[in-house]
């Protein structure tokens, strides 16, 4: 730390500093945008093993004509289609199928060749709403799927008079995920720009505070976007297209709070010292262990995403713990570097002078910390109530799996599966997938017929399966009808759709496949097939939903006791104690529930929303722990360090005191800068920075100012056991 702040203050130091990071900046200048290389859609979500992922490839080995990413055209019509209305229909599906250039289909149903009678078998119930499915080419870029769509919609909007068309399924949603991502970033940069701008001017009063951090910003966006994008070129990970957002706010609300951290201990040191470069060391050597340790909780959280099986969660690790590697050494060489080129002028016009008492500029927080100390039961048991109080609230939480939801609900994707939603049986919505193997090959006698009828009954039998798409066993025979066949050219499979009664995406439909996952022997051996020689495989929408659930609820709990385990570790060796690491890692797991649980309270009673994303938990309790930690570190340092003079009472009120003004300033910037998340058109993206920034207020003022302090005064001495009592002995011993 002494070599680290002898150089970062250096006279000669901060200017070879700022030009290593100038170099830097213009020779990765030349790399690609990591926006270049952002997917919307990740692929190998799943683990191999999970059983959804094995059925999918089972069915593209039997059946690799049906391979292709899956669209749904939805044709809507109040007034109702008819024969002249069908007319139009079959220009689109003319076009689509054999007028088009377009090299990316695969195949669609050729709607325009069937008679009137077999047309009517599209239409819902009412008459109102068609649809025609279709596929794509198997492994299209993503820029491939939005021209298809768009060149679909475009044609349609002419040959169409009557009624509207919009394409929905995971294409359409491709397509439409692009299309309001497009500008969603560059929106989300200049308002988190013009929201910090703001706040460091609202709450410094001072033009240089704000524009510094900004700088360093600006220097650490473009290395972090370069470097990143060197990375997804060369495919050493994916990056989503939801993680580029979130990065950029933590890139945004790190590099800030470690600015804030640095000038505000320096600006103290200056109303010690004269000459700046020698606060700038005094003020490094005092803010660079609890930076390093803060960043070191955040990096380690993020890490250990990678152990997760989840695709989404275990992509996301590299690119955190690569954006906060960088924002740290920025914290460390940059930004202190900076603050000493401008010097006492970076506070103008609030320029701290020789001899002023810092502890008499921040008179709210030590009236604060006078009270929490006088009154540490009062104080910390008000707190700790109100903590308890939204914590229980999550017991009636509601989760959802269904990705749509979390949509605009103008976008064309979501309108159309709503309109399929309402007009056709719920199942229908995605069905799920069948797939009896015999490895053999089917020989269809009629004991084997006999055993596949009763394994259709057995299916239409079982409660919450609505109907079944497995023909007569007639048709059965001959392998299907000719454009629906059911039987692998092998001979070795047979495939078929089981419609359930509930909505594919609930969470009561991947209850029901639990069950039948469970039970596929038994529904075998009842059916008359032999358990040895046949096989049942279960895909579709619900099937993947299903083990996603199975394998996000794993993860969550894994790597809550990981990150837990490893912050705790973390802050034993930066406190030297056992006691102060079980308060403080306690407090801040309190906060997060806390904060879930009144995020969700708030969601439910006055946006009237169904459920939260089933990722949002896991996410917030990453982002809440590693950087509500934060502030703790902070606090806890300047506890320890002002005790090395003072009584621990004394220590915690001056600690509380001068750390008061930073921590809350930091919080709100941070929060804010997470609350810009609200911006976005993504549902779990609003969903998300409300929790994170709500979190971070409840660690920065109450957790922060009050809670803990109010713990640390109780404890007294045993606050750095058994390093305290290990301090005295020796003292007592050289006595």
């Amino acid at each position: 730390m002494k070599r680290l702040a002898k150089y970062a203050s250096h006279r000669k130091g901060v200017w070879v500093i700022l030009l290593a990071w100038i170099i830097l900046t213009g020779a990765l200048s030349a790399a690609p945008s990591v926006n270049d290389y952002k997917v919307n859609t990740g692929e190998n979500d799943l683990p191999e093993e999970a059983q959804s992922v094995v059925a999918s490839e089972k069915f593209d080995t039997y059946f690799p004509d049906d391979n292709g990413l899956f669209a749904l055209l939805v044709f809507h019509n109040e007034e109702g289609w008819n024969t002249q209305s069908f007319t139009e229909v079959d220009e689109v599906s003319k076009w689509v199928e054999e007028d088009s250039t377009l090299e990316t289909i695969q195949s669609a149903v050729p709607f325009h060749q069937f008679p009137e009678q077999v047309k009517g078998d599209f239409l819902s119930e009412d008459g109102t709403t068609l649809v025609l499915p279709l596929f794509l080419k198997d492994n299209l870029e993503m820029d491939e799927v939005h021209d298809t769509v768009q060149s679909i919609e475009t044609f349609t909007e002419t040959a169409l008079t009557s009624g509207t068309m919009v394409i929905t399924g995971p294409a359409g949603i491709a397509s439409d995920t692009i299309a309001i991502f497009s500008n969603a970033d560059l929106v989300l940069l200049f308002s988190t720009i013009a929201l910090v701008l703001i706040l460091l001017i609202v709450i410094y009063r001072s033009p240089l505070l704000a524009i510094i951090p900004l700088v360093a910003v600006a220097f650490v966006y473009q290395v972090v976007d370069r470097v990143l994008g060197l990375l997804a070129k060369n495919e050493v990970f994916t990056v989503e297209a939801q993680s580029i957002s979130i990065v950029m706010i933590l890139l945004f609300g790190a590099t800030v709070d470690y600015s804030l951290f640095v000038f505000s201990r320096f600006r103290e040191e200056l109303r010690k010292q004269g000459d700046k470069h020698e606060a700038m060391r005094k003020a490094v050597r005092g803010i660079a262990e609890p930076l390093i340790f803060s960043g070191g909780t955040v990096f380690a959280a993020m890490l250990v995403l990678l152990l997760a099986d989840y695709g989404p969660y275990n992509s996301f690790a590299p690119v955190f713990t690569i954006t906060i590697a960088i924002v740290l050494v920025a914290g460390l060489t940059l930004i202190p570097a900076l603050f000493t080129i401008f010097g006492r002028r970076a506070f103008w016009p609030f320029i701290p002078k020789v001899g002023e008492e810092t502890l008499e500029k921040n008179r709210f927080w030590g009236k604060v910390g006078g009270f929490v100390t006088k009154k540490p039961v009062l104080a910390g048991g008000l707190v700790l109530v109100f903590l308890l109080l939204n914590a229980s609230q999550l017991l009636n939480a509601n989760y959802s799996y269904n990705i749509i939801q979390s949509f605009p609900e103008e976008m064309k994707s979501r309108i159309g599966f709503e309109q399929l939603e309402e007009k056709f049986p719920a199942g229908e919505l995605a069905p799920v997938n069948v797939l009896v193997e015999k490895e053999s090959g089917f020989t269809f006698s009629s004991s084997e017929l006999d055993a596949i009828e009763a394994l259709n009954e057995r299916f239409i039998g079982t409660n919450g399966v609505s109907s079944t798409t497995l023909p007569e066993k007639e048709i059965v025979a001959t392998g299907g009808r000719e454009g629906s066949r059911i039987l692998s050219e092998d001979g070795k499979a047979v495939k078929f759709d089981i419609i359930l009664t509930m909505n594919p995406y609930e969470e009561e439909a991947m209850d029901q496949l639990d069950k039948l996952n469970e039970s596929k022997e038994d529904i075998l051996r009842d059916s008359g097939l032999d358990t040895e020689e046949y096989n049942i495989y279960f895909a579709g929408e619900t099937a993947t939903s299903t083990d996603i659930r199975s394998t996000n609820d794993r993860d969550t709990i894994m790597i809550v006791v990981a990150v837990t385990i490893v912050i705790f570790g973390m802050l034993i060796f930066h406190t030297r104690s056992l006691v102060a690491p079980v308060y403080m890692m306690a407090t801040i797991l309190l906060s997060y529930a806390s904060a879930l649980g009144l995020s969700w309270w708030i969601f439910d009673t006055f946006f009237g929303f169904e459920g939260m994303s089933y990722r949002i938990p896991l996410y917030a309790f990453v982002f809440l722990v590693a950087l509500g930690v934060d502030y703790n570190i902070m606090l806890i340092s300047r506890i320890k360090e002002e005790n090395r003079y003072f009584s621990i009472k004394e220590a915690t009120r001056r600690g509380v005191a001068l750390t008061g003004g930073v921590i809350s300033s930091a919080g709100v910037i941070l929060a804010a800068t997470f609350g810009v998340l609200m911006t976005q058109p993504i549902l779990e993206l609003f969903m998300f920075g409300f929790i994170v920034c709500l979190g971070i207020l409840m660690d920065a003022f109450l957790i922060r100012g009050m809670l803990v302090p109010a713990i640390v005064t109780l404890l007294n001495n045993w606050n750095w056991w058994p390093s305290k009592a290990i301090e005295q002995k020796n003292q007592k011993e050289r006595e």
